[in-house]
Parts: structure tokens; sequence; C-alpha cells
């Protein structure tokens, strides 16, 4: 059970040859999945070698060209691909018009099935649920409508305790799923033998929460309490607090609030205003609330591992 989180853009507003707009590029679990496609997401997919045909559910947060502009020409290269795999797609419901009316004006059309998932609720629901993965809304505040989301592994098949289980003899391999399934074992002779003496917990589930963009919104701390990894927009340092307001955007010490009183892991910050040049500041600004603090960056890669406890692995591609 792992999660990979890789920044393919990190930058609000305007993309530019250094800076790119909001993606990422998720593993959890050995699920993948797209957050956010701001302008230009095709070309960092390629850049930072992602294989296209490992996307099959796109999450968008909110209808600003800086979140979602590259969803059109990346749907478009599917279909130049032969895509065939189905591809879901969930953000606002006025996606999907968008995006048909896009496919209609230019006569083109897909090679896979496009599904849209339209979200317009104001409450956290569940919008995807497999064996391994489940991913929740997180309900923000913006200009527009706009979601988070939470993402959250599945706690896994407890695992077996081969010493305790051979001193049974009437435990067979058969039995087995059974015990990791959590099962408690009935001998012949009517007894029970519990299932916790005879397995071990399951790792630590591992979960990561996307909250861009929004205003400070301290009530969301009770949908991604505990969270292993947060990544919490960060337009604006402390010098801007006026301007955070009238946009609805957050500083980099809001979002250190954030992620104080949710108690989180790790807080990844992101969505730099083109008015710094310094981006340490953000981070300096949100250490002195919250210690745990990494500023996001195109190409860097952060992986958390349960094997590893406790240890966060931070790479860089080139």
């Amino acid at each position: 059970m792992s999660i990979s989180l890789t920044i393919l853009g990190c930058h609000s507003a305007t993309p530019r040859t250094f800076a790119h707009p909001t993606s990422q590029y998720l593993e959890i679990n050995n699920r993948r999945f797209l957050i956010d496609c701001g302008e230009g997401t095709q070309v960092q997919l390629r850049k930072y070698k992602i294989k296209f045909s490992a996307i099959n559910h796109i999450f968008i947060s909110h209808l600003h060209g800086d979140h979602f502009f590259g969803l059109i020409g990346l749907l478009s290269t599917f279909g130049l691909l032969g895509r065939k795999n189905d591809l879901h797609v969930f953000g606002p419901r006025d996606l999907k018009n968008i995006i048909n009316l896009q496919l209609k004006a230019s006569n083109s059309w897909l090679s896979f099935n496009l599904i849209f998932h339209e979200l317009y609720s104001d409450k956290s629901e569940l919008i995807f649920d497999d064996d391994k993965v489940e991913v929740y809304t997180i309900p923000l505040e913006h200009r527009v409508y706009t979601n988070g989301f939470l993402f959250k592994e599945k706690t896994g098949e407890r695992k077996l305790n081969i010493e305790a289980i051979k001193q049974i003899s009437e435990i067979e391999i058969c039995d087995y799923q059974n015990l990791k399934s959590g099962k408690d074992f009935t001998k012949k002779d009517g007894r029970v033998i519990l299932n916790k003496s005879l397995t071990f917990n399951p790792p630590k589930s591992l979960s990561y929460a996307f909250c861009s963009d929004t205003i400070y919104k301290p009530d969301i701390t009770s949908i991604i309490k505990g969270v292993d990894l947060l990544y919490h927009e960060a337009t604006f340092l402390n010098d801007r607090q006026e301007t955070a307001i009238t946009t609805k955007h957050s500083t980099a010490e809001e979002a250190a609030k954030i992620a104080k009183q949710a108690n989180v892991g790790q807080l990844i910050l992101g969505h730099y205003s083109s008015r710094y040049n310094n981006l340490d500041l953000f981070k300096q600004e949100a250490e002195t609330v919250f210690d745990k603090v990494i500023l996001a960056k195109e190409g860097k890669i952060i992986k958390i591992d349960n094997k590893v406890p406790n240890e966060l692995f931070i790479a860089h591609l080139n």
C-alpha cells in the first residue's frame, strides 16, 4: 500500500515557460488518477513519462481555465491515439456541456466512451469506490463551484501469524483467506480461536487530500482529519491578505493552519501567484504554524510507502 504523487503543474493563472498551471498524477494502492488538467498537461505527462493509457479517471476541481483548459486537448489526443478504454471525468456539471460543445463545434469524435460524473452538491460525498480506493469530494469556497478531493486506501487484508497458525493443526492452507478476511477459526470440537490470535493488523491505510482553490475554510478539517498528505493552495503570502480575501484564495499561513487543525502528516503548498519570485517565502511563512511543509514543484514526486513507516520519499524528475 503506497502513495506516489507527481506534480505536473502547481502555479496559478497563466502558463509560462518555467511554470505550469495545476495538474497532478496520483498513484494510490495501484490505482491511478489525474487531478485537474491545466493547459499543457499532456505535454507534462509526456515529459515525465507517464503513460496516457494509465489514466482512466480524471478529477476536475472547478471551471477556471488554469484547472481544466488542457482537458479538451488531452481528450483529443486520446482519440487520435485510438484509445478504446472508457474514460471517467468527475467535475462540475457544466463541464460536460463545455466539452461536448468543443467536440461538436470542431466536428470531432472520440474513439472511446467519455463518461461524465457531474458534481453539484455542497456537501462531501463519495464519488468513486472500488475494492482498493474510495474518493470523496471536499466542498471548497471559491469564486465558482469548487471541490477538493480526498483519496483513501481501503483497509487491506490482515497478515497471517504463521507461527501461531502452526500451533493449530486443523488449520489448512484453504483456511488462510478466511483468516486474512478477519474471520475467527472454529475447531472441530466447537472451540473458537479468535482471529486476532492468528493474524496481525494490516498496514495503516494511506490517504491524500487535494484542496485547490479556496478561501481559508476551517470546516474542511473534519473531512481531511489525519490524512497523510495534504495539498493546499497558497496563492499569496500574508502581504496580500486583502487580495486573497477578494479573489477567494488562501495564504501560506492559512494553509498551514488547516494542516495543523486537521493534524495531517505532511503539507504540500502550491498554486503560487506569479507576483512572487522567491517561493521559499511560502515555506517560511507556513512553518511558523506547521513544521512539515513541502513546496510543490513541477517534476517533484512525493511518495509514502507503508513498508517503511513514517518515511516520506521525495524525488525530482529531470
